[in-house]
C-alpha cells in the first residue's frame, strides 16, 4: 500500500465524526454496544437542549461567537427539541449519546454554525450539567409528591383524631393511640424526607457548564451567566471535583431510599390492617384487585406493589455507590453508568408516592373494630399504674408490680382490667379505689396523654392544624 493513499473519511470508514481524526475506523458492534448510552439518556434531552441553549447565549455576550451563530443554534435547538417532543427525531446509537444525536441533528439544519456551540466545553461538564438539572427536576418532583401524601395524611388526622386504635410495639397491643396520632405520626416520616429532599436540591444546585473536560479553559467565559440563566445557585468552584462530581444524585438516591422504605413501612400496614384478621381499614376498588381464582379475595396489591419498590430504589442507591467508590479523578467512562438506575429509581419513587396517597385519601378505617382492638390485650395496663403512682402515691415500680398481678387475675379468669370488680383489685392493693375505672377506658386513656406529642386528640388536631398553616404558608411564599 502506497504511504501517499489518501486517509479514508469517516463517512467512508464508518467513523464517528464526532471523534474527529484520531480514530482511523470506527467501534467494532461489541463496542458499540457497551459505549452507547442513547438508549437510556435520550431522556436528558430537554436538560441538554436548555443547557446549549444557555452556553449559546454566554459565547454570544462574551464575544466568542457571533450573535448570528447564536441565534442560528438557539432557533435549530428549539426545532430539534420540537422533534423530539413530537416522536419524530431519529436516534442513533451510532452517535452515542443524547449530546452527539443533538449536535449532529443541529448540523444538519444549521451547518457550521452547530460545530461552533461546542467551543469551551467538553462532554465531562455537558453531561454533568444535564444529569444535574435532571436529578433537580426529580427532588422537586419528590417533594411535591410527598407534599401530596401529606395532605392526604392530614385529612386522615383530621377526621379519626377521637378514633382509638391499638398502639403497637412488637406487633403487640401496647397501649391505646388515636388513628389520627397514627396519620399524623406518618406525617412526621414523610416531613423528615420532604425535608432530605429539599437539602440534597439546595447542595447541588450548582452550574458544571464551564468546567470543560477537567481543567476548565482559557476561553474568556461567564459561567455566572450560564449558572443563573439554568436556574442555579453559583457556578461550581473547582472543575476537577464538577466532572468527578455524582454526590448530588447519590443524595438523591439516597433520600428515595429511606423515603422508600417509608413507604414501604406504611404499606406493611395497610396489607395487615385491610386482612381478614384485623379489618381495621376498608382500601378502595381503586387500590385492590380480586383473585382469578378465589370469588371471595380483595388483594391490597398496590400497597404490596408499593412496598417491593424499596428493593429497586435502595438497588440504585447501592448501585451506584459501588461504580462510584474506586474512581480516581475526575471523569471515566465508568459514570456512564449513573443513569439509568437513577432513572428507574426515580419513576418508582413517583409511582410508589401517587399509589400511597391514593389509598390514603380513599381508605376507610373501619371505627367499631379499631376501637374492639384498642381496648383489648389490657391495653390500659399503664394507665392503671399511672393512677396507683399519681393517685395511691406508689413508687412506679410498686405499681408495675400490682398492675402485673391484677393483669395476671384478669387473664387467668378471662376477663379484661375493666372487668374486676373493685374488691379484687383492693385485694391486691387496698389503696385501690372506684376512681381507678375512670382510666380504665380507651377514651379516658388517650385523652389522658396530653405531653406535647402525644395522642391525646386535642393535640392531634393542633399538630394537623400547624402542619395545615405551615403548608399554606409555602404555597404564598
Amino acid at each position: 500500500m502506497s504511504d501517499d493513499k489518501p486517509t479514508p473519511t469517516a463517512e467512508a470508514t464508518g467513523a464517528n465524526a464526532m471523534w474527529g481524526g484520531r480514530f482511523a475506523s470506527g467501534p467494532d458492534a461489541i463496542m458499540e454496544a457497551i459505549n452507547a448510552s442513547i438508549g437510556f439518556d435520550k431522556r436528558l434531552a430537554a436538560q441538554d437542549v436548555a443547557g446549549s441553549r444557555a452556553h449559546a447565549a454566554m459565547l454570544a455576550a462574551q464575544g466568542i461567537i457571533t450573535d448570528e451563530d447564536r441565534d442560528q443554534i438557539d432557533a435549530g435547538l428549539l426545532t430539534v427539541l420540537s422533534e423530539i417532543d413530537a416522536g419524530t427525531f431519529r436516534f442513533s446509537t451510532a452517535l452515542e449519546d443524547i449530546h452527539m444525536n443533538v449536535e449532529n441533528r443541529l448540523r444538519e439544519l444549521i451547518g457550521p454554525a452547530a460545530g461552533r456551540l461546542h467551543t469551551a466545553r467538553s462532554r465531562n461538564d455537558q453531561v454533568a450539567l444535564d444529569f444535574r438539572m435532571w436529578v433537580r427536576d426529580q427532588a422537586d418532583a419528590a417533594v411535591t409528591g410527598l407534599t401530596a401524601l401529606i395532605e392526604a395524611l392530614l385529612g386522615q388526622a383530621e377526621a379519626g383524631a377521637d378514633l382509638p386504635m391499638p398502639g403497637f410495639t412488637h406487633l403487640q397491643t401496647a397501649q391505646p393511640v388515636t388513628w389520627g396520632h397514627h396519620m399524623m405520626a406518618y406525617v412526621e416520616m414523610f416531613a423528615r424526607d420532604r425535608s432530605r429532599f429539599a437539602d440534597a436540591r439546595a447542595r447541588m444546585n450548582e452550574c458544571p457548564l464551564g468546567a470543560a473536560a477537567l481543567a476548565g479553559t482559557g476561553f474568556p467565559l461567564d459561567r455566572h451567566m450560564t449558572a443563573k440563566a439554568l436556574g442555579f445557585d453559583r457556578p461550581t468552584a473547582n472543575s476537577l471535583d464538577t466532572v468527578a462530581d455524582r454526590d448530588f444524585a447519590l443524595e438523591f438516591l439516597a433520600a428515595a431510599s429511606i423515603t422508600g422504605t417509608h413507604l414501604s413501612r406504611f404499606a406493611e400496614e395497610l396489607v395487615i390492617w385491610s386482612s381478614a384478621q384485623f379489618r381495621f381499614v376498608r382500601l378502595s376498588d381503586r387500590f385492590s384487585t380480586g383473585s382469578s381464582i378465589m370469588p371471595q379475595k380483595r388483594n391490597p396489591d398496590a400497597a404490596e406493589l408499593v412496598r417491593a419498590k424499596v428493593g429497586r430504589i435502595t438497588g440504585a442507591f447501592v448501585g451506584l455507590s459501588t461504580v462510584m467508590k474506586g474512581l480516581a479523578m475526575a471523569y471515566s467512562k465508568d459514570m456512564q453508568e449513573d443513569k439509568e438506575q437513577a432513572f428507574d429509581a426515580a419513576d418508582s419513587l413517583m409511582l410508589a408516592l401517587a399509589a400511597m396517597e391514593g389509598m390514603v385519601r380513599d381508605m376507610l378505617p373501619q371505627a367499631q373494630n379499631l376501637r374492639a382492638a384498642a381496648a383489648s390485650g389490657f391495653s390500659t395496663a399503664t394507665d392503671l399504674a399511672d393512677w396507683l403512682v399519681r393517685e395511691a402515691g406508689l413508687p412506679f415500680r410498686d405499681a408495675h408490680h400490682v398492675v402485673g398481678a391484677l393483669v395476671k387475675l384478669a387473664e387467668d379468669t378471662h376477663r379484661d382490667l375493666p372487668d374486676l370488680s373493685l374488691v379484687e383489685m383492693q385485694a391486691v392493693n387496698p389503696a385501690i379505689t372506684a376512681d381507678v375505672f375512670n382510666v380504665l377506658t380507651v377514651e379516658a386513656s388517650v385523652a389522658s396523654r396530653t405531653s406535647y406529642g402525644g395522642t391525646a386528640p386535642a393535640n392531634v388536631r393542633a399538630q394537623a392544624a400547624a402542619w395545615r398553616e405551615r403548608l399554606a404558608a409555602e404555597k404564598t411564599a
